[in-house]
């Protein structure tokens, strides 16, 4: 019930905030809005306000904004008379861009705000204490002693464990390192010689790194942000992901990950929301960052059923003088729907292996 209900909230919060951007832009650009659904199918809550009707639907794997002229039937739009200056389809190429991109750029908005939030409240951060060191390695040769902290390695300083790991990336076997740590309130210089162990990266790739042997404590502080310093780490955080994610599509690509470990569809969606929404609020509205940048990279794919299917079509008819319409605007969605539809059953299937395999 908790996985379902957690779900049900980063679905309603997803799918409100990308229809939201189109909503918005939509009345800012004088469209008239019939309907605003969050959700498909048959409404269990509508509500008519003004031309709009706001509804919740019994689907909630989506939703939609139905604009005037815009897919909208004849019966629709006798409901509420409009100004047919106000149908979608009569406004200039750049207002329906605006309109149509709104969705996902609001996606990335959201999770960049969400970002900004844990700055300003507080981010876990692993200090760089020593927990543990291990027999027989260069950090027990070169003295390193459990709950030492350290202050800095080869001249750079190291505020968290994170950067202890990322200064050591650069290192290399055989040549040594400088410690400066910090024990019993002196600190004091003590040198270690790395040596390569292998190791796998965050996609699961086979490594060579090099390695003093040290682990770290279990302890974590919560390292709030000042007001600008938070909305750096909005923006940071959130280009930290796109980048990983477009990494990991391109390996999926070239074959270096497994389509069938890397794709999650709505299944994993949910068993990562109830996991998280049991863990606290911050690693589940992480989450929903993270879902909610990959929603706004998924909605930006050239394929005409999704919204960059769409500015690509507006991108055509910039270059041509002229809408794509007739036959050639159905073919381009037909075969837009049936990459669509192959995405989501190879998703739905990893899932169900997933589950199945319980993994």
């Amino acid at each position: 019930m908790t996985t379902l209900f957690a779900f049900v909230i980063v679905l309603g919060i997803l799918i409100f905030i990308h229809e939201l951007g189109h909503f918005l832009f939509a009345k800012i650009n004088g469209v008239g809005v019939l309907k605003f659904s969050l959700g498909f199918g048959p409404a269990l809550v509508k509500k008519r306000v003004g031309e709009t009707e706001y509804r919740i639907s019994a689907i909630p794997l989506g939703g939609y904004v139905k604009m005037l002229g815009e897919g909208s039937t004849p019966e629709e739009e006798e409901l509420t008379p409009m100004d047919p200056e106000k149908s979608f389809a009569r406004k200039g190429l750049g207002a329906r861009a605006l309109i149509v991109a709104a969705g996902p750029v609001f996606n990335l908005l959201l999770a960049i705000v969400i970002y900004m939030v844990i700055g300003w409240s507080g981010i876990p951060t692993i200090p760089p204490v020593v927990g543990e060191v291990m027999d027989g390695t260069p950090a027990e040769a070169a003295g390193l002693m459990p709950g030492d902290r350290i202050v800095s390695i080869q001249g750079t300083p190291v505020q968290s464990w994170e950067d202890i790991s990322l200064i050591m990336q650069e290192g290399e076997a055989g040549k040594n390192v400088q410690f400066v740590i910090e024990r019993d309130g002196t600190n004091f210089t003590v040198n270690a010689t790395p040596v390569m162990i292998k190791d796998k990266n965050l996609f699961g790739e086979e490594i060579e790194r090099p390695m003093v042997g040290i682990s770290r404590s279990e302890e974590f502080v919560m390292k709030r942000l000042g007001f600008f310093p938070g909305i750096g780490y909005g923006f940071t955080q959130t280009w930290k992901v796109i980048e990983l994610t477009g990494i990991g599509v391109w390996k999926m690509i070239d074959g270096t990950l497994d389509v069938r470990e890397s794709l999650g569809g709505p299944i994993l969606i949910a068993q990562v929301s109830g996991e998280t929404f049991r863990a606290g609020m911050l690693p589940f509205f992480s989450m929903i960052a993270f879902v909610s940048i990959n929603l706004f990279l998924i909605n930006l794919l050239p394929i005409p059923v999704l919204d960059g299917g769409h500015i690509l079509l507006f991108g055509i008819e910039a270059v041509i003088g002229r809408p794509v319409e007739g036959r050639p605007r159905e073919i381009a969605q037909q075969i837009g729907l049936f990459l669509l539809i192959l995405l989501m059953i190879l998703a739905f299937y990893n899932d169900l292996a997933r589950l199945f395999q319980g993994g």
